[in-house]
């Protein structure tokens, strides 16, 4: 169930509201790449209270302008656990570089530099003990890192 600024895990709600949506907003597309709650909410947290550390303004009332479909568009997407499984690549994508769990309908997150996207993929494919595959801009995989265990 994709979560809003009215309906959100109890635990947020003592993170001011900037860091709350954008952890609202990482949990929705975590969820939808196949966590659990039990690993999103923490997981997104943590690292929605690192954004905000590290925002820039612009970033802040960006996402305090987000609309609540913004937030939850997710809302016609089943919960998809198999790509736990799957690796997760970072990609060219229209508006940045994309993160993207390999056979996902969307990226999880876009960002400005390729850099950003690639320290976001290894945080997710580490979470997820999986692989980063690494692509340039022409979409040919670049380097494949495993952080498999085992």
């Amino acid at each position: 169930m994709p979560y809003d600024r009215k309906d959100y895990p109890s635990s947020l709600k003592n993170l001011n509201e900037t860091t709350r949506l954008k952890a609202i907003e990482m949990i929705n597309a975590m969820l939808e790449e196949g966590y659990d709650e039990g690993q999103a909410i923490p997981i997104a947290t943590e690292q929605a209270k690192d954004w905000y550390e590290n925002a820039s303004d612009k970033e802040k009332q960006e996402m305090q302008d987000k609309s609540a479909k913004e937030l939850k568009d997710h809302d016609d997407h089943d919960s998809r656990p198999e790509l736990l499984e799957r690796g997760v690549m970072v990609r060219k994508h229209d508006d940045g570089w994309a993160v993207q769990t390999k056979t996902a309908k969307q990226a999880s997150d876009v960002f400005n530099t390729k850099d950003e996207a690639v320290k976001r993929g290894r945080e997710i494919a580490k979470n997820k003990e999986t692989y980063l595959e690494i692509q340039d801009s022409n979409g040919n995989v670049l380097e494949t890192h495993s952080y498999e265990e085992g």
